[in-house]
């Protein structure tokens, strides 16, 4: 009668992002979108029952990281277009960073039906802390290379320690994004809306 059941077990080994025949893609008590992040096979490495996977951090980071990188660009270019000091070059960058982060997700948001009000508070706890941080790292290493910040639009050198500092950032926000998505905070809250 019900043999048709009989050769699921195969879900583990197929890894192609898609659920296996019988599997739906949410799980009640996942923390990830339900597809191959939280349905991978490994759930956390190194990591108990309800950690967040290296991969599904790395995503999360690497989203807020195109929010940022825009926001924090644009900054830095029309800072030293404009001749600004480091500290009102640098508090632009963040500004703007915020800006292009949280916009970036208040968009996904909204695609999902979500209205306007609800869609901010959803990227306000999916973003800052994840913003803050990548921003602190990454305008500290831009502060700490000598003359990068003076150094214009057409040198090396600034888009060399632009393109460092984000690359660090990534790096080191990684892992406060997978503590914030195992403990079902940052963007954890987001992945109920894609």
């Amino acid at each position: 009668m019900d043999h048709h059941h009989t050769h699921q077990p195969r879900t583990h080994s197929d890894h192609s992002g898609r659920p296996g025949h019988g599997e739906h893609l949410t799980h009640s008590g996942r923390s990830g979108h339900g597809d191959s992040e939280s349905s991978s096979g490994s759930g956390s490495p190194g990591g108990s029952g309800g950690g967040a996977s290296w991969r599904v951090a790395a995503q999360a980071t690497f989203h807020c990281l195109t929010g940022c990188a825009i926001g924090e660009v644009l900054g830095m270019v029309i800072g030293t277009a404009a001749g600004l000091t480091n500290g009102a070059t640098i508090a632009l960058a963040i500004a703007l960073a915020f800006v292009f982060g949280y916009a970036l997700t208040i968009r996904g948001v909204l695609a999902a039906g979500l209205p306007v009000r609800q869609a901010l508070k959803v990227a306000l706890a999916a973003d800052t802390v994840s913003i803050a941080v990548m921003e602190i790292i990454d305008n500290t290493v831009m502060l700490t290379v000598p003359g990068a910040l003076h150094a214009g639009l057409s040198s090396a050198l600034f888009w060399g320690a632009l393109a460092f500092s984000l690359a660090v950032a990534f790096v080191l926000t990684v892992p406060v994004n997978r503590w914030l998505i195992s403990r079902g905070k940052g963007h954890a809250v987001v992945h109920a809306y894609h």
